[in-house]
C-alpha cells in the first residue's frame, strides 16, 4: 500500500455534485470524482450522476480517447487519466485532422449504444498530447439500441454540436453534406429550447450559482 507521501489529490474541478480530483498515487494518476462534500439535499441526484457515468464507462470498455472505469464505490468514482487540455484550452484551429477523427471517435461511441448529449460544452472535447480528441463526462449519456429511432436521433445532435465546433474553429474543412445538417433542426432540439432549457437554466444559475459554461465555472 503506498505511502502518504507517495499519494497527492489535485483539485481539477468542484460544483455542488463533488469534487474532481486529480489523483496521484504510487506511480498513476486518476481522476476521481468525490460525493463526500455534496450538500445532503443534492446527494441523490449526485449519486445517481455519478452511477449513470459508470455505467456508460462500463459500456464503452476498451474503447480509446474515453476514460476508463476504474471503480465506483456509491461515494467515489475513479476514471483513467487522459492527458491533454479542454478544447477551449488548446483549441484545434484549422486541425481538420483532428475533426476527422473526432467523427471517428463519435461514430464509435455510439456504435457501442452510448449518446453522449452534453457535447455543446468545449470542456467535454478534449485535445490529447498527441493532438487526437478525446472525450469525458458520460453523466448525462443516454444508454440504448444503437439503431433505434431515439439513439439515431441523439447521435445526430452529437454530431451537430461537434460540427459547431468545427465551424468556429475550421470552417473551410465543412463539406456541403456538414453546412445542410447545421441548417437543418430537429423537434427534439426544438422542444429543449421551448422547455427543458429555460429550466436548466434556472436550476444551474438561481439554485445551484454556477457562474458560466454551463456549470463549469469561468474559463481560465
Amino acid at each position: 500500500m503506498p505511502h502518504a507521501r507517495d499519494r497527492s489529490e489535485v483539485p481539477l474541478k468542484a460544483d455542488s455534485f463533488g469534487r474532481i480530483l486529480l489523483v496521484r498515487e504510487g506511480g498513476r494518476s486518476f481522476v476521481r470524482r468525490d460525493l463526500g462534500a455534496t450538500p445532503w439535499w443534492l446527494r441523490l441526484p449526485a449519486w445517481w450522476l455519478a452511477r449513470h457515468e459508470a455505467r456508460a464507462l462500463e459500456r464503452l470498455a476498451g474503447q480509446p480517447a474515453v476514460p476508463a472505469l476504474l471503480g465506483w464505490d456509491g461515494r467515489r468514482l475513479d476514471r483513467s487519466h487522459l492527458a491533454g487540455a479542454a478544447m477551449y484550452q488548446r483549441p484545434p484551429r484549422g486541425d481538420a485532422a483532428y475533426f476527422r477523427a473526432a467523427h471517428r471517435l463519435l461514430r464509435q461511441v455510439h456504435r457501442r449504444g452510448v449518446a453522449h448529449n452534453d457535447l455543446a460544452k468545449e470542456a467535454n472535447w478534449l485535445v490529447l498530447e498527441d493532438g487526437g480528441p478525446g472525450l469525458i463526462d458520460f453523466q448525462l449519456a443516454v444508454l440504448g439500441r444503437p439503431r433505434s429511432r431515439w439513439m439515431r436521433l441523439l447521435a445526430r445532435e452529437d454530431l451537430r454540436h461537434l460540427l459547431k465546433h468545427k465551424r468556429t474553429y475550421c470552417p473551410e474543412a465543412l463539406t456541403p453534406v456538414e453546412r445542410r445538417l447545421l441548417k437543418r433542426t430537429s423537434w427534439f432540439r426544438d422542444l429543449w429550447f421551448r422547455t427543458g432549457k429555460p429550466v436548466y437554466r434556472f436550476v444551474t444559475r438561481r439554485v445551484l450559482h454556477w457562474e458560466d459554461n454551463e456549470g463549469r465555472g469561468p474559463r481560465p
